[in-house]
C-alpha cells in the first residue's frame, strides 16, 4: 500500500483517519468501527463492502 495514498485516504462516512492493517489488507476507521478491504492493491471504500468490527475486536 502506497504511503502517499494512505496520507490522503479518509473514511467515506465520517472523513476521519484510517489505520492500515497490512496482514489483513484492510483500512480501519476507529470512529465508525469499519474495516474497508484492499483488493488487488486497491482500497474498496464502499460502506456496503466494509466489515463491521465486533465490540471485542481491538482497534
Amino acid at each position: 500500500m502506497d504511503s502517499k495514498l494512505l496520507d490522503i485516504l479518509v473514511c467515506p462516512l465520517c472523513k476521519g483517519p484510517l489505520l492500515y492493517r497490512k496482514p489483513q489488507q484492510e483500512l480501519i476507521c476507529k470512529a465508525d468501527r469499519l474495516a474497508f478491504p484492499i483488493k488487488d492493491g486497491i482500497p474498496v471504500m464502499l460502506e456496503d463492502d466494509a466489515r463491521k468490527l465486533p465490540p471485542e475486536e481491538e482497534v
